[in-house]
């Protein structure tokens, strides 16, 4: 059958969520621009404190992207040019552009194969004297073991820096994403399981000073209006409307977040069967805290066919993929000047060929998630 005449299975759907919202939202929008309050307005305040709260930590400040949040936030932190900053080669560019951002030198670090997340072993390995802080990436929407990156940063005296972009919520060992460390940056990029309408971010700290700090540098290092104390400020700030949507779904994430999981399971159990064919799911190892903001298989050497002919096969049976991520930081041109060469970090690498995110959001049926794994039965069993 034609991919023409079969109904598209989207890799992330978002109309679901907005529908029932929409009347809200649109009354929401209204009242903002009857007020006037377009940016830092009452929305943003009210979001701040709702998400950090939401967080079980105590600031928020919101600014324009997660990337500002990383980078402003390991500012705040203290963390300058001379420092060395750990971080996992398997994470978006945003991790190594954030930390680039405050002048310190980033430290890669391999990946566990099996969850993904930073390996923290190879962290450990990887301090000098030089390294003042460790930024785990909370990836595909699980948690790295809060008890053993508190014990690795008591036993080197590191600052903790969560990156959470991928973790709304997300909870593991009692502890909730954002609430392990100094402070946790985290996006609300659309399709992330808290997402506006366009760009935003969220720093979140337990301490006063860290978030009155963001504050300033996310409005022109302004401590008041026209009362500028920092030469370092940006314009980074997160729109009211953009808090106001971000308020609405709030209430709204743990039964979001509560669906992917069950849906993730169903996947699991669906997809059991083609292990001796190569196709192994990502280690689940927080149980329920996991909120797969991605669910990423990995096709291994086993398979009949390669990731990208399976993407392929996919896609001709109107099936919507990812890749989450295709090339590891180490190998971007962008950041050649670090110095590393291919076999550097092998688990990273080898799952850059291997995995492949399949669709993921609270709207997706069972039934939608059994035609996915019945084409990628077919895939495996009439090689394109």
């Amino acid at each position: 059958m034609s991919s023409s005449s079969l109904e598209l299975i989207p890799f992330v759907d978002l109309s679901w969520q907005h529908r029932p919202l929409k009347a809200d939202i649109l009354a929401m929008v209204k009242a903002v621009m009857e007020k006037g309050d377009c940016v830092l307005g009452q929305k943003v305040t009210e979001f701040e404190t709702a998400f950090a709260a939401a967080c079980q930590t105590d600031y928020g400040v919101g600014v324009g992207c997660g990337t500002d949040a990383i980078a402003l936030g390991l500012r705040a932190c203290g963390i300058t040019a001379g420092d060395e900053v750990i971080l996992p080669a398997n994470t978006f560019i945003a991790t190594l552009i954030g930390i680039v951002r405050t002048g310190a030198t980033p430290i890669l670090v391999d990946c566990d194969p099996q969850t993904a997340l930073i390996d923290l072993d190879a962290a450990e390995r990887a301090i000098t004297p030089r390294t003042k802080a460790i930024v785990p990436v909370h990836l595909y929407g699980q948690m790295v073991s809060p008890t053993a990156l508190i014990a690795l940063a008591k036993r080197h005296h590191l600052i903790i820096f969560e990156d959470a972009a991928q973790a709304h919520l997300a909870q593991r060992e009692g502890y909730r994403a954002g609430s392990i460390g100094m402070a946790a940056g985290f996006s609300f990029y659309p399709s992330k399981n808290l997402g506006g309408l366009g760009d935003g971010g969220m720093l979140v700290t337990p301490q006063e000073a860290v978030a009155q700090t963001v504050r300033s540098l996310r409005n022109y290092g302004a401590t008041r209006k026209y009362f500028h104390t920092d030469p370092g400020g940006v314009n980074s700030r997160l729109d009211t409307i953009q808090a106001g949507v971000l308020q609405l779904k709030l209430p709204h994430m743990e039964a979001w977040n509560q669906a992917r999981n069950q849906l993730a399971q169903y996947y699991d159990a669906a997809i059991a069967p083609l292990a001796q064919k190569g196709i192994v799911p990502m280690t689940n190892v927080s149980g329920t805290g996991h909120v797969y903001h991605l669910y990423v298989i990995k096709v291994t050497a086993d398979c009949p066919i390669d990731r990208n002919l399976l993407q392929t096969a996919l896609n001709a049976q109107a099936i919507q993929t990812g890749i989450h991520y295709p090339i590891p930081c180490h190998l971007q041109p962008a950041f050649s000047s670090l110095g590393h060469q291919p076999g550097n970090f092998p688990y990273s690498e080898a799952l850059s060929q291997e995995i492949l995110s399949l669709p993921m959001y609270p709207g997706l049926t069972l039934e939608q998630v059994d035609r996915v794994v019945a084409a990628i039965h077919f895939a495996l069993t009439s090689p394109v």
